[in-house]
């Protein structure tokens, strides 16, 4: 079979680095192309990283990108002149910057997911089903902790959960977004969707869904130990998006669960 040419972005970070690690053990891909948003003076895997421009890009079949909300647009205006396959994990997008994802999306593919993990996605099918069960009876809000480099708060991660709650009970998630709190050892449960970061050591990644109706509290937990889980999940998004048209894709896709309460 022949091998998937691909380019990641952000080299230089957390999940770049671990991506890298993980495509020298993934057969169904050739590194070709590493960029990050400042000159690197040496190579990486025999990689001379550039910035984000065309040249870098060309030989490239699919993008693996976990940056920043900035650099990702920048690399979804290059992709979708040359036509390259995008998968996205950066997270802390705008409304307005979510609207130009889906513009671009009209042109290529693109893949993007707050967490690329199949633990993650379940979570996100249980508090949709929980919070429809439940109802208007119980409040809820959602807590996470990551390591004390990561930049964005909530998480991307924890904003889909958010969005996972508000499906379940059929309303507009931005209506619902409630206060969001960093660094607090407790925070309180609203009518909107309260959320709490926690940014310490070198945690990979913690989650929770809290509901409560004052009488009982249900807490739906989820916890990540190892950082090679994101890569794998992104190496088997990019997998998938390579025989797609156009569009906005997400993990559902590509786990191909037959759930989904979205209207």
């Amino acid at each position: 079979m022949k091998k998937i040419n691909l380019a990641i972005t952000g080299c230089m970070g957390r999940m770049g680095q671990q991506l890298i690690k993980s495509s020298k053990s993934d057969k169904n891909f050739k590194l070709v192309s590493l960029t990050e948003n400042r000159i690197i003076n040496k190579k990486i895997s025999g990689i001379t990283p550039d910035l984000n421009n065309e040249n870098a890009f060309k030989k490239a079949n699919v993008i693996i990108d976990f940056t920043i909300p900035k650099c990702t647009l920048e690399v979804l205006k290059i992709a979708s002149k040359l036509k390259k396959r995008v998968v996205i994990g950066t997270t802390g997008f705008s409304k307005k910057e979510e609207n130009l994802i889906k513009k671009y999306s009209r042109k290529i593919p693109i893949l993007k997911a707050g967490n690329m993990s199949l633990g993650i996605n379940l979570l996100m099918y249980l508090t949709e089903i929980t919070s429809k069960s439940l109802g208007g009876n119980f409040l809820s809000k959602v807590f996470e902790v990551h390591h004390k480099h990561k930049k964005d708060h909530p998480s991307g991660t924890a904003l889909m959960l958010g969005k996972g709650i508000a499906v379940g009970k059929n309303k507009d998630f931005y209506k619902l977004l409630g206060k969001k709190y960093l660094n607090k050892k407790a925070f309180p449960y609203s009518k909107k969707i309260n959320f709490n970061s926690i940014r310490k050591g070198e945690i990979v990644g913690n989650h929770k869904v809290l509901f409560s109706s004052g009488k009982e509290t249900i807490t739906l937990d989820h916890e990540a130990f190892d950082r090679a889980l994101y890569s794998e999940g992104a190496f088997t998004a990019a997998r998938w998006l390579m025989s797609k048209k156009p569009g906005l894709y997400s993990m559902r896709n590509v786990l191909n669960f037959k759930w989904n309460l979205e209207k």
